[in-house]
């Protein structure tokens, strides 16, 4: 038999596991939009770190540099998914107060 306390910390968990269901599903519709060289390339991903959009300005296509075009898809990348792992973290701490749980929150 568990006594109360531990009765009392099941029922934290579980509701716990369900405020994270909760989170996950509302960072699948919530977006992050970034832009590189200037607006040329605009990426959109959505919460769960899925790219959603990729737009090239014609001009950039026009200017057949392949090696900018890569370097800024890359960038415009790697910074959509650093503000969506903030995005993330963001809506974590509201439900653990604040408070860092080991393996939660991926490294930054």
């Amino acid at each position: 038999m568990f006594d109360k306390g531990w009765t009392g910390l099941f029922k934290q968990a579980t509701e716990m596991q369900s405020k994270f269901a909760e989170i996950q599903e509302g960072l699948a519709v919530k977006t992050v939009e970034v832009s590189t060289g200037g607006g040329m390339v605009k990426v959109v991903a959505n919460g769960l770190n899925e790219i959603i959009s990729v737009e090239i300005d014609d001009e950039l296509i026009n200017m057949n540099d392949r090696a900018v075009l890569e370097d800024l898809i890359t960038g415009a990348v790697n910074e959509a998914s650093k503000k969506v792992k903030e995005l993330a973290q963001c809506e974590m701490t509201k439900i653990t107060g604040g408070m860092k749980i080991p393996g939660l929150f991926p490294p930054t």
